[in-house]
């Protein structure tokens, strides 16, 4: 739960201004049809942070645990500098497909999310976590909450969003999270405790030992045979 909480409060903050949500503004502009532009944005970000998160996890499994405490304190601490810098959709982000509201926005979001920097906390944020989905599923809220009242509300709310307070809040919480893994190191992910009933590394020699023992004495090359004890 801590991990899907912190991936849907620090994507919805850094989404605030984004240029998916410029884009999100523009597709409601254009096809007036909110609701298939909202299931849009789900698919697209879901498939899109569903490959983040994955590939996340191969370079968690790629690192050792200090280098990847190191590489994931780096990473937010990049993305909170990032978010300072004001967004804005390039020339090919306003060319929407030539399709329906759904499958333009599909294909829009999937491409304008990739190298975002709410694609980018995704891979950190998957990186750290012990499990994928909470990941997944977290950042994919997190953008769901940023987008869909400029989708449903239109200018109307995007005039009245506080960018920059928002650009500085989500760079304090990526700053702080830099801070906090830098401290505390990434917990559960770099170790994982063991049983209690559990053997320890002697008790598995010591027992290992005595099965070749057993071996060696039941073996037919030690016991004596009927011409020996003649």
């Amino acid at each position: 739960m801590e991990h899907f909480l912190a991936s849907t409060f620090a994507v919805a903050i850094a989404e605030i201004g984004d240029k998916t949500q410029l884009l999100a503004l523009l597709l409601a502009a254009r096809f007036r049809r909110p609701w298939p532009i909202i299931a849009g944005i789900l698919v697209a970000t879901l498939l899109n942070h569903a490959l983040a998160g994955w590939l996340g996890t191969v370079i968690a499994a790629w690192l050792t645990p200090e280098a990847l405490r190191w590489t994931v304190v780096a990473s937010f601490a990049a993305i909170g500098l990032w978010t300072l810098i004001p967004d804005k959709l390039d020339e090919d982000d306003t060319r929407l497909p030539a399709r329906g509201a759904f499958v333009a926005t599909c294909i829009a979001f999937f491409i304008a999310e990739i190298g975002d920097k709410t694609q980018i906390a995704t891979v950190v944020l998957a990186a750290r976590a012990p499990e994928l989905w909470p990941v997944v599923l977290g950042t994919t809220l997190g953008m769901l909450l940023a987008n869909v009242p400029v989708v449903l509300l239109g200018s109307r709310l995007a005039k009245r969003l506080p960018l920059k307070a928002a650009r500085m809040a989500a760079a304090l919480l990526f700053l702080a999270l830099a801070l906090w893994v830098a401290v505390r190191g990434l917990g559960d992910h770099a170790t994982i405790p063991a049983r209690a009933d559990a053997p320890t590394r002697m008790e598995q020699a010591r027992v290992a030992s005595s099965r070749v023992e057993r071996i060696d004495v039941a073996s037919p090359a030690t016991r004596p045979t009927a011409m020996s004890r003649a």
